[in-house]
């Protein structure tokens, strides 16, 4: 798990997460390899602050979300990118791309390991040839 500033309450420690702060300050800087984004409609008081990898803003899901935020602000949006949608529906976008992701680091994973397993054995084989 990534070591997180105190300052902030984490919605989701996994792969996507919500900054709250708890002292009402400027926003931090997300780490590397994430970025801040708002969510919310015009009908919500405030608009709800999430950091995410950068690497998801190329799913499908996502740039749905990217492109009904062009054709809601354009593109002349200053700061992080504001999705207009309900953070309800975001969380649910997200926890479909969450899934997604870590289903796919998962098989990735597994083939890692047993290319590497077959690589032991072929050698290991090797050994004992007369």
């Amino acid at each position: 798990m990534r070591p997180v500033d105190k300052q902030y309450h984490l919605d989701r420690p996994l792969n996507f997460y919500s900054h709250t702060r708890h002292d009402k300050g400027p926003p931090l800087k997300p780490p590397k390899g994430w970025m801040g984004i708002r969510v919310g409609t015009e009908g919500e008081e405030e608009k709800q602050r999430f950091v995410v990898p950068v690497e998801y803003l190329k799913h499908p899901l996502f740039v749905g979300l990217l492109k009904e935020a062009e054709r809601e602000y354009g593109f002349d949006q200053l700061g992080a990118i504001t999705i207009p949608c309900r953070v309800e529906h975001f969380r649910y976008v997200r926890g479909i791309i969450d899934r997604e992701h870590s289903a796919a680091v998962q098989a990735h994973r597994q083939h890692y390991h047993r290319s590497r397993r077959h690589h032991r054995l072929a050698h290991f084989s090797g050994c004992f040839r007369a």
